[in-house]
């Protein structure tokens, strides 16, 4: 299902992205680390108002380049699954997730912000997904159980990560064998995102991963601002 990196790699569009879930818009303040670091910190900004962020994460113009059916198809979920969503924000993933995976299935929508997680709490509650659980995550550990977990989805989030390698060897722990995480970031030249600086290239994200213990390649996927970064968990 992988692809392995080649030593140039041509791709169309990619995305970057921030630690708590959806795609911020243009005029986004961004925070952290420089993207070049493969190893380094993350690029930091807190997101405490989820009520104010909604506005920007689920506007529903976001949907015209996020393309949140792209993404989630992307992930081949098959009901009674379980899915991660790591960063996920004010949940704009969630209803797709918790449609794909069935009531059968289960929705982990981790955050490091605690308004956050009241949020996808009441969002659960409020879209009838009763399979969204909401956790609260912390800036170097996503909490999720170990070996449990189908997929991992970390959208506009992973240039946020302290020390990317360790925190993949953990999301690394979380996956059954034959699954994978899927890093969706942004592009060095898209107009959403942090500042250029602080973007991370694919071919970067992939080497954290490999290096995380998981079999990693860039994966083609339509979307104009973002690219995809897949690691999947072989033994």
């Amino acid at each position: 299902m992988i692809r392995r990196i080649a030593p140039v790699f041509a791709l169309g569009a990619s995305a970057c992205a921030a630690q708590h879930a959806a795609a911020p818009a243009p005029h986004e303040p961004h925070h952290g680390a420089h993207a070049e670091h493969a190893h380094g910190s993350g690029f930091h900004h807190r997101f405490e108002d989820a009520a104010a962020w909604s506005k920007v994460f689920d506007d529903p113009a976001r949907d015209a380049w996020q393309k949140p059916a792209v993404v989630v198809g992307a992930l081949a979920l098959r009901p009674g699954m379980t899915v991660a969503d790591v960063g996920a924000g004010t949940g704009y993933f969630e209803p797709h997730l918790a449609r794909a995976v069935g009531k059968d299935g289960v929705v982990l929508a981790a955050d490091v912000e605690p308004d956050m997680v009241r949020w996808l709490g009441e969002r659960a509650v409020r879209d009838g997904t009763p399979n969204v659980k909401a956790k609260l995550a912390t800036a170097g550990d996503p909490g999720l159980p170990e070996r449990a977990v189908d997929r991992v989805l970390v959208v506009d989030t992973w240039h946020h990560v302290d020390d990317r390698v360790a925190y993949a060897r953990k999301l690394a722990g979380a996956l059954r064998k034959g699954g994978f995480v899927a890093i969706v970031d942004y592009t060095k030249d898209s107009p959403h995102g942090p500042p250029p600086a602080h973007r991370l290239a694919p071919d970067a994200v992939a080497a954290e991963l490999t290096a995380a213990g998981l079999r990693a390649g860039i994966q083609p996927i339509d979307l104009p601002y973002q690219y995809l970064v897949i690691g999947e968990r072989t033994e």
